[in-house]
């Protein structure tokens, strides 16, 4: 046995540690941060995961969950089996590792790994579970009685609405306005008689501000608030472990309780009911969204398929490596679940999801609309070091921690935060917020970025940059293959920042950002 499982430290003989999901640390010498081969273990996980993911998909209540759908930034499972092929990796080594979590779920997993030999008891399992319950419940009892307000404010939205036609649905992004969408650019205007619908994420002030255009609706409209307040508190993915691998099945109780601990199965169960209603009602022809293959958007597909409804994803952003749920390995049937088209950024985005088992035929090359003009940022050795954070939080504040560190001996930073998930940190010296996102900077020192977007777009315009891993978890790496930059941890930004150079050759941006062709979106988003 090399691999000894323990819920705190002890005396417990081992040539390294690691704590797992904040437990203490122990003495003795801590393993090296394993960033790098955990990404690596991540990446391999994934047919795994899609597997799993084909499974689950079966069972109740699965289309209200992320797990099932392996979307890696909103679910850790994925994280979890990278974890798993570690540990079972240390197991076959010769030196003994000494493993501290207190996670009751994890625990009794790793304990039943062959070569892993617990020496505490496994963590009480009942209050846990019992506080991520109550913590879903209250959740999601808020999340009824929002969108039942939200319905009932935007009703008259509804009495409105014209019918047939070709609409886009789309998040509320700050970045849109009336006439005009941050995931669409002006297709709006390039399409006068295109419609817009606003996703459920969107605050009703926010969709009536968007609605001043005449054009705009929120999905809110059509939902019925009774349906709210009856139905969401409940709202619960309950997965059969039966069909579940037995090594597997402590992994998806625990990705179901941590979903489950949250309102998040009650928000996609009003999407999904507003979605329908709306095709009851409005009876559209075509339809398109930024496409990234959620839960909601296959139950999308399946019910504007069976109303004759053409459905356009576009795939508007970037699709890395590990963004996994993109992929069609994990549908049980990928001809009833994806759009009938999907309309690319650019030929690298179209070769990755053709590998990743999405037909040729639905493929085609639409244009970044998002990102139609290149950065025109210079690189000024003078000028701050620009940060952008991710969505996820806990790593933006590693990252907030780590440019703190770095400004202590002499750096500058200025800090965007993901503008669909804003971050609060308290500006230091030489830690300041900025103004504007990466485009709107006349110059900066160099880049450093986690999962987000950003950090494509700073290299594709040459400018010096990092991506920054976080320590012991997988923070997505969304750069396209063939394209790398050098990677960063906390601890050694400021190091990495001093031998940092700009790429000498940088990619070329129309094979990942191509240019807009208006031919697709004309002919099959056309008036009818």
């Amino acid at each position: 046995m090399t691999v000894l499982l323990a819920t705190q430290a002890g005396s417990h003989p081992a040539d390294g540690w690691i704590a797992l999901d904040g437990a203490a640390g122990a003495d003795g010498p801590p393993l090296p941060d394993p960033g790098a081969a955990l990404e690596a273990a991540f990446t391999a996980s994934a047919p795994v995961w899609w597997e799993l993911g084909r499974t689950l998909a079966a069972g109740r209540g699965a289309g209200l969950a992320h797990a099932p759908a392996c979307v890696a930034n909103a679910s850790d499972l994925g994280q979890m089996l990278a974890w798993t092929q570690l540990i079972d990796q240390w197991a076959a080594e010769r030196r003994r590792v000494l493993v501290l979590c207190r996670d009751p779920w994890l625990f009794r997993h790793f304990a039943a790994r062959p070569g892993v030999e617990p020496v505490d008891r496994a963590p009480p399992l009942w209050p846990a579970a019992l506080r991520l319950a109550l913590r879903g419940l209250a959740a999601r009892g808020r999340v009824a009685v929002r969108m039942a307000l939200a319905a009932w404010r935007l009703r008259r939205q509804r009495r409105a609405a014209p019918t047939g036609g070709a609409h886009l649905l789309v998040y509320g992004h700050p970045a849109s306005r009336p006439g005009h969408d941050a995931y669409f650019g002006d297709l709006m205007a390039e399409l006068p008689e295109l419609g817009r619908l606003l996703h459920v994420d969107c605050p009703p002030r926010r969709a009536l501000a968007l609605a001043a255009d005449g054009r705009t609706r929120a999905l809110h409209a059509w939902g019925a608030p009774w349906f709210a307040l009856a139905r969401l508190p409940w709202a619960r993915w309950r997965p059969d472990l039966a069909p579940v691998a037995p090594g597997l099945r402590w992994l998806v109780r625990r990705a179901a309780a941590l979903e489950g601990g949250t309102g998040q199965a009650a928000m996609i169960l009003w999407q999904l009911h507003c979605q329908r209603r709306w095709l009851a009602a409005v009876r559209p022809r075509r339809l398109a969204w930024p496409w990234e293959n959620h839960s909601w958007e296959r139950a999308l597909v399946r019910a504007a398929r069976a109303r004759g409804v053409a459905t356009v994803g576009y795939q508007h952003s970037v699709i890395g490596r590990q963004m996994f749920n993109y992929a069609a390995h994990a549908l049980a049937d990928p001809a009833a679940t994806l759009p009938d088209r999907v309309l690319c950024s650019g030929a690298a985005t179209l070769e990755q999801l053709a590998g990743w088992g999405v037909a040729r035929s639905r493929l085609a090359i639409g244009g970044a609309l998002r990102f139609s003009a290149p950065l025109a940022v210079v690189r000024d050795a003078a000028a701050p070091v620009f940060v952008a954070l991710p969505f996820d939080q806990a790593v933006a504040a590693e990252m907030v921690a780590a440019a703190r560190a770095a400004a202590a001996q002499g750096w500058r930073f200025v800090v965007r935060d993901h503008p669909m998930t804003p971050f609060a940190f308290a500006e230091s010296p030489g830690v300041t917020r900025a103004e504007g996102g990466l485009g709107a900077q006349a110059a900066v020192a160099a880049v450093v970025y986690a999962a987000t977007t950003v950090g494509l777009e700073a290299i594709l315009a040459g400018l010096p940059t990092l991506r920054f891993r976080p320590a012991g978890r997988v923070s997505l790496d969304i750069l396209p293959d063939g394209i790398a930059v050098p990677v960063c941890d906390g601890t050694g930004l400021a190091a990495a920042l001093a031998a940092l150079a700009p790429p000498t050759a940088p990619p070329g941006r129309e094979a990942v950002f191509a240019a807009i062709d208006p031919a697709p979106w004309r002919t099959l988003l056309a008036p009818d």
